[in-house]
């Protein structure tokens, strides 16, 4: 995981650098044609600049390893970061739309379209390259602050696209003799609400992660996961939470387990969960609360043991849902057996992925 978050960093600076020189190609656009459309797109490489060394600094701070100060990580910090460049963006976009109304009260004459087209067609293929790495890489590794800045490379490529096809219908229309200068005033105005809306996306994002809200995607992963490893002793897992710092996860729950075990056998128990979720996974890290099984619960149950009252009929598959009860439903379901779970990958090996 280290490794990752190295790669994760070492991305972020790229894409820093890659902010600053197109920041300069488009500056160099905007003298050469005075373009309302490609100010907004200056307005919003801005914000690129500014948020990829926001997003490098707090990358930088998650990597840091946990203290005594904060004992779980740093990883909170990507995102504040996200959150930040959210805010950022909200505030270009609000900018330039009064800079789009004003041109559309005030027109003024563009010059050298065909210059300013290329070197925004330029700047946005790099952008989007560049931003849809950082979104897989991000994702991959878990990183708020690099997805963050991803979809922010992407919602400025798609700014450009919306530019580019506007000024093309300027420089053609203007060939024809048609007064089309208030278009690209238009077009600016229309990209600027996109940009608002990107921003608080952003935001809203940032603010549910923030406040831990529940990710049926990454649920979803941890359930398929435990599925696929399930011991026989594992009868039941219920009352699961998540909480993400970062690029780590923490995971607490329940697992009812055959009554007549030792301490022993239950810490090889939570050896064995954690080493199914982390090879699969990566960097999670899980607390389990044992529960003592009870006698109405046999004929779901695979193990020996001494207080057995009845045959074992079947295991039921697990779901978001059950794992995430506040109640163990195997308790709710009563005696009639569910579906039976499919033929399943044994435990892995202590230390070995399977």
């Amino acid at each position: 995981m280290q490794k990752v978050t190295c790669e994760t960093f070492s991305l972020q600076k790229k894409i820093a650098i890659l902010a600053v020189f197109l920041f300069s190609v488009k500056v160099v656009a905007y003298l050469i044609t005075h373009s309302t459309a490609i100010l907004a797109d200056v307005m919003e490489t801005t914000v690129n600049v500014a948020a990829a060394f926001i997003g490098l600094a707090a990358i930088y701070i998650s990597l840091q390893p946990a203290d005594a100060s904060h004992p779980f990580g740093h990883g909170k910090v990507e995102l504040v970061s996200a959150m930040v460049e959210g805010a950022m963006i909200t505030i270009a976009g609000v900018i330039m739309i009064v800079e789009s109304l004003d041109a559309i009260l005030h027109p003024h004459d563009i010059t050298d379209l065909g210059i300013g087209i290329v070197l925004i067609i330029a700047a946005g293929v790099a952008n989007f390259i560049v931003g849809r790495m950082a979104i897989r890489k991000g994702e991959r590794s878990m990183s708020p602050a690099l997805v963050a800045s991803g979809k922010h490379l992407v919602s400025d490529t798609y700014v450009a696209i919306g530019v580019v096809g506007g000024l093309c219908a300027v420089l053609a229309m203007s060939e024809l003799g048609y007064d089309a200068y208030w278009l690209d005033a238009g077009i600016a105005l229309v990209f600027s609400l996109v940009i608002v809306v990107t921003g608080i996306r952003v935001v809203k994002e940032s603010i549910d992660d923030i406040m831990d809200k529940s990710d049926f995607d990454l649920l979803q992963q941890i359930t398929d996961t435990l599925n696929e490893h399930r011991d026989e002793h594992w009868i039941d897992i219920y009352g699961m939470r998540l909480m993400k710092h970062g690029s780590r996860i923490y995971a607490d729950f329940r697992v009812v387990l055959p009554k007549d075990m030792t301490v022993d056998d239950v810490a090889r128990e939570e050896r064995e969960l954690q080493e199914a979720i982390t090879c699969r996974m990566g960097d999670v890290e899980i607390s389990m609360t044992p529960v003592p099984c009870d006698d109405g619960v046999c004929w779901e149950c695979g193990t020996e043991c001494t207080g057995r009252h009845e045959g074992f009929l079947g295991l039921r598959e697990w779901t978001v849902e059950s794992v995430t009860s506040e109640t163990s439903t195997f308790l709710q379901w009563g005696r009639e057996p569910k579906p039976i779970v499919p033929e399943r990958s044994p435990p892995p090996e202590t230390g070995v992925c399977a």
